[in-house]
């Protein structure tokens, strides 16, 4: 069988398609890769939270599955939509690159050494708010946060051009293409817990697609699917929208079992950042989604607002 992967055609998009590719041509399957555009790609001077969402990514990628254009589609996990439109799974979790936030700047090794005035750029909610608890710890209510959209390519060039003294990336996309030499920090999760799903990859077919299911099997990483199904969980139960400012991760502890930490902050800065961890033996997705409510309930018991 022939296959086709629908991609964003990003520079980061276009090697993960790629790497699905040569996991698949391995297994003996030819595979070909259809470039798109995607409304996410063309709106870039407003924030994700105001225009729609994480769902501007896919699709474009969607539609193309859905009139048999293509077979699958490999996104990036993070921008996954929790609730995925009816017709659509996800066929398989790859293996996780490191999910953590990477600090790059030329010439700031960390938010301590910032210079007054400085200016930091993200994207994210959730970084914002971590951002700014991490700011305010250091007494430094002059930085300034603000937007930063594009591809990872032209978020590094407005960095060179001098709109930003830092910028906050994920540390996987920065690693894939060859570019760790970019990073000047990395924030473990205790400095900043990263997102649902950060670092994973995902592929997307339609639901009635049974043979691609099975052909997609070898692909899968369980040890992963699993930490992310349950910090998806937490993002779903709390809206799953980009507009929540929210964390969520989890990893496996030497004794077997899966620790699932979660942070909501408030982004207008009027409540404290709101955390909470729990931990569980997880054997199945199912499993992974309960300890997800879990931390969800307890999130809301806290304080957090959807």
């Amino acid at each position: 069988m022939t296959l086709t992967i629908a991609t964003r055609e990003s520079r980061l998009a276009l090697w993960q398609a790629e790497h699905v590719q040569a996991r698949l041509q391995e297994l003996g399957h030819p595979v070909n890769l259809l470039g798109m555009t995607t409304r996410g790609d063309q709106i870039l001077d407003r924030s994700l939270s105001k225009v729609g969402g994480k769902g501007l990514f896919v699709k474009e990628l969607e539609t193309a599955l859905e009139e048999g254009r293509a077979d699958l589609a490999v996104h990036s996990l993070k921008d996954v939509p929790m609730e995925l439109p009816e017709g659509f799974v996800l066929a398989c979790v790859m293996e996780r690159e490191d999910p953590r936030d990477a600090w790059v700047s030329p010439h700031c090794p960390g938010l301590a050494d910032l210079p007054p005035q400085a200016v930091v750029g993200t994207s994210s909610l959730r970084r914002l708010v971590l951002l700014r608890e991490a700011l305010d710890r250091l007494g430094r209510q002059d930085v300034r946060i603000e937007p930063l959209r594009g591809n990872l390519d032209t978020r590094l060039r407005k960095l060179d051009e001098g709109q930003y003294h830092a910028i906050v990336l994920a540390a996987a996309g920065l690693k894939r293409l060859g570019l760790a030499q970019r990073i000047r920090a990395i924030f473990e999760p205790a400095q900043s817990l990263p997102a649902a799903g950060q670092g994973a990859l995902g592929i997307e077919v339609r639901a009635d697609r049974a043979d691609l299911l099975a052909l997609l099997k070898p692909l899968a990483h369980e040890p992963t699917w699993l930490r992310v199904a349950a910090e998806r969980e937490v993002s779903r139960s709390l809206g799953g929208s980009c507009s929540v400012p929210l964390a969520a991760y989890a990893d496996w502890s030497d004794d077997r079992l899966l620790h699932l930490e979660a942070a909501w902050g408030d982004p207008e800065g009027r409540l404290p950042v709101v955390r909470v961890q729990e931990a569980s033996p997880v054997r199945s997705l199912d499993e992974a989604v309960v300890l997800g409510q879990r931390v969800a309930l307890a999130l809301r018991a806290a304080g957090a607002q959807a």
